[in-house]
């Protein structure tokens, strides 16, 4: 049986915490940030959880978690 690959894509987008939930940083912080308010840039720093349905998704492509 050959080795299962992870999705590349979401090595660079998740984090798994210790209890095993899905961490991810906010969409739209990346570039063209001039057409946001500060409160918006503000309120979305930091990292936050995902939804259980949407954690369980993520999971099925981390076949053997992350690192």
């Amino acid at each position: 049986m050959p080795k299962l690959k992870t999705k590349s894509g979401v090595k660079k987008r998740f984090k798994l915490t210790a209890t095993g939930k899905v961490k991810h940083g906010v969409a739209g912080k990346r570039h063209r940030l001039i057409s946001h308010n500060g409160k918006y840039i503000r309120q979305n720093r930091g990292t936050s959880v995902l939804a259980k349905p949407d954690a369980d998704r993520v999971k099925l492509w981390l076949p053997y978690g992350l690192d």
